[in-house]
């Protein structure tokens, strides 16, 4: 197998599907907390030393898996920079107000490990029965910050045709959260690519918003009154 890292893979905006995400119930209200009567959302955005095969015509055709040690740095350094988000902030309604502060984010035998109490808003609220029907996705944004890619020399059960195979070393997150994308029935057992699909429904919606938008009238220069026209009235300069 080929260590040779003549590969270049995009780095930038990745989006991943995540494993489905639960809902544990709120403290009691008599408790006095602050989100009582919400539930908290828990789960991992993603597992570590799992192949994934990405197809995708921004990203290409490859092999991927997260190593574990991939987010300690960024949740050390960065986990203040991370928001949990709907429709990863692009949803016409809820823009990119966050669902609720990340009271836990850590790294586990598993994966990316988190729970986020949601927030008492109107917002969230409009987005509790899809939520707990499970209705909604999971994904999540980042960068690949350190990677391995590899060309295997020939091929193998894991991989018969032979893919570029990329690790992930190390991964910065930007934000995560529930999306209205269908979910991949094996979500729990890897990562998905989501890039093409995030990028082509921002497009679309940029198309629309683009049609829809009034176009501004021509500046026209206002008809001069005729005793402007008047070759003494030399003060004016129109």
């Amino acid at each position: 197998m080929s260590t040779e890292q003549l590969i270049e893979l995009p780095r930038d905006n990745v989006f991943r599907s995540a494993p489905a995400f639960e809902l544990r119930a709120a403290p009691d209200p008599d408790a006095g907390d602050q989100a009582a009567g919400l539930p908290t959302l828990t789960g991992r955005f993603a597992v570590f030393d799992t192949w994934t095969e990405i197809d995708s015509w921004i990203e290409g055709r490859f092999l991927e898996r997260i190593a574990p040690g991939a987010f300690r740095k960024t949740f050390s350094e960065n986990r203040a920079g991370i928001r949990v988000l709907f429709q990863h902030g692009h949803d016409p309604q809820v823009g990119d107000k966050p669902l609720g502060p990340i009271d836990v984010l850590r790294e586990d035998d598993v994966g990316a490990y988190y729970e986020v109490p949601l927030l008492d808003t109107s917002y969230v609220r409009d987005l509790l029965p899809g939520l707990r029907a499970g209705l909604y996705g999971a994904s999540f944004r980042f960068r690949v910050v350190r990677e391995d890619i590899v060309q295997p020399d020939s091929a193998s059960t894991g991989n018969p045709d032979r893919l570029p195979e990329r690790t992930i070393r190390e991964a910065k997150v930007m934000e995560f959260g529930p999306v209205t994308f269908p979910a991949y029935p094996d979500a729990t057992a890897g990562v998905r690519s989501l890039t093409d699909e995030v990028l082509a429904r921002r497009l679309d919606r940029g198309r629309r918003s683009e049609h829809a938008a009034p176009r501004a009238p021509a500046a026209r220069h206002p008809r001069r009154p005729d005793h402007l026209n008047r070759k003494d009235t030399k003060q004016w300069h129109l």
